[in-house]
């Protein structure tokens, strides 16, 4: 955890912001409040990562309320830390606000002030490695560090070169707590690692917390992923909020995923110092990955889902979350609002309002979670739900609540699931005859607003369920709110 600083806030009010709230949206989040303790962690947090600065202590007022302007203040700067993550912005310090705040991240502010000039001026640049309190071997270390300079060099023409003992442009060191760089270490977790920009001196070196647990493989935390990071702001790159790229301040250890740079990653780094004569080369077959874009027009949803007023919208292993209060929807990781153990690309995800549980399917396998826990005995085969073994996935849920029952689509079939007796019907009906009008096999549904919505490839449809007809159609941009259109080319300027 980040060491917190002694700034101890004992009003009510911080963290709530009560008087930017809305009546729904205080149901939404209806808790008791943060705790001192946890507003505390937020405030050194926003000071850290988003340059928050409270002049001076809030004064109450004789009715005992918070200082207006030194609130509104901290509610701006969580409200920018929100859209940063692809959080709603609500400017309260909500669980899942808190939440990522918790998750381990780059030691740099979210907020640092780089621009074209910070970098370095030659092409050839030289690393020395440190200190003997290395986590793993050495060797290994030498090459992971050696693996995570190639990722960069790959795309650039730049040139990455081990030292021994002659000084070189870039030290990499591991340090306990306070190292006496002005920018302590916390202990486990919390900060992991950081970086300086290019620059002489201290400029482009790269410090590891060596209390963490370090690895090369999936346990602990993974060596190669932060080393990439790290030594992307040693080459002069900022944090990006595409919760795609390498260069996203919270570490999203996935060890299914091959480690990549995102496109955006080799955009901006190849905007500094230009592209790799064997860029074509190492790319024509597999171009670096984009993270999906609502402006897509060929954009389609993997599953969708309603959850307390917000609609989630499921790609890859992305999400987008949608709340009425907001205008905004912007993307994030999945698994920065469910745990890591939710695969990616899903199948299809439902929430059952009345009992308070998700249900994620991926493949012939499901996930039961309980307020973000996975149920005891998780995952399970689909045939407990009853489907036979020719049913190989799920590709959509759509539940109703007042009903107490689901229905799951597999193919041209759709079955109904009685949730208060747990019980699947044993035979399906065609969609094609009990939901006119809807093309089979779809790819994700959602009952919200009193209509069902169904999702297949880039069109939305608007079903009434009651009439059983299809009451509007349109592309499924139109519930992200696209405003824009991105240029999708690598290039340098």
């Amino acid at each position: 955890m980040l060491v917190l600083c002694l700034l101890t806030v004992a009003w009510q009010n911080l963290g709530n912001c009560a008087p930017l709230q809305s009546p729904s949206l205080s149901r939404l989040h209806h808790h008791p409040g943060p705790r001192e303790d946890e507003r505390a962690f937020a405030e050194e947090y926003l000071r850290h990562f988003y340059g928050y600065q409270p002049e001076r202590r809030p004064k109450r007022s004789a009715q005992n309320e918070v200082d207006a302007n030194w609130s509104t203040g901290f509610c701006d700067k969580i409200k920018h830390m929100q859209r940063f993550f692809g959080l709603p912005p609500s400017g309260e310090l909500t669980k899942d606000t808190l939440e990522v705040m918790r998750k381990p991240r780059c030691g740099l502010s979210d907020v640092e002030p780089f621009g074209d000039t910070v970098r370095w001026t030659k092409s050839r640049l030289s690393y020395r490695i440190v200190g003997k309190r290395l986590p793993i071997p050495a060797s290994q270390v030498r090459k992971v560090f050696r693996d995570a300079w190639k990722i960069w060099s790959n795309v650039t023409p730049m040139k990455f070169q081990k030292r021994g003992r002659r000084e070189a442009d870039i030290t990499i060191s591991f340090y306990s707590g306070d190292h006496q760089d002005g920018t302590p270490f916390d202990g486990k977790q919390g900060i992991l690692a950081h970086a300086f920009l290019p620059g002489t001196g201290i400029g482009g070196d790269v410090h590891f917390d060596a209390d963490e647990d370090w690895s090369t493989n999936s346990t602990g935390y993974n060596l190669l992923t932060v080393a990439v990071h790290e030594f992307g702001h040693a080459i002069g790159l900022a944090h990006t909020p595409d919760p795609g790229a390498v260069m996203y301040p919270s570490y999203n250890f996935e060890p299914n995923n091959t480690l990549e740079l995102s496109f955006r990653d080799v955009k901006e780094v190849q905007h500094l110092y230009g592209i790799s004569p064997h860029f074509d080369s190492l790319f024509s077959n597999k171009p670096p990955p984009k993270t999906p874009d609502k402006c897509d027009p060929d954009l389609s949803f993997d599953a969708v889902t309603e959850l307390q007023q917000e609609l989630h919208f499921f790609k890859d292993r992305f999400m987008w979350r949608k709340h009425p209060q907001f205008g905004e929807t912007r993307i994030t990781l999945t698994n920065s609002l469910w745990p890591s153990i939710i695969p990616s690309n899903l199948d299809a995800v439902y929430m059952n309002i009345e009992k308070n549980f998700n249900v994620f399917f991926k493949g012939t396998q499901y996930w039961k979670l309980t307020q973000l826990q996975l149920e005891e005995g998780f995952p399970k085969n689909i045939t407990d739900l009853g489907f036979p073994s020719r049913v190989k996935s799920v590709d959509a849920a759509l539940h109703f609540r007042f009903e107490r029952y689901s229905v799951f689509f597999t193919g041209q079939e759709c079955w109904r699931y009685d949730e208060l007796w747990e019980v699947l019907d044993t035979r399906p009906t065609l969609i094609e005859q009990e939901w006119p009008g809807i093309p089979a096999p779809i790819d994700a549904a959602v009952y919200f607003d009193d209509y069902v919505h169904f999702f297949k490839g880039n069109v939305h449809y608007t079903y009434d369920h009651n009439s059983k007809q299809v009451v509007s159609t349109g592309p499924v941009n139109d519930l992200l709110e696209c405003t824009k259109t991105i240029n999708n080319e690598i290039h340098t300027d």
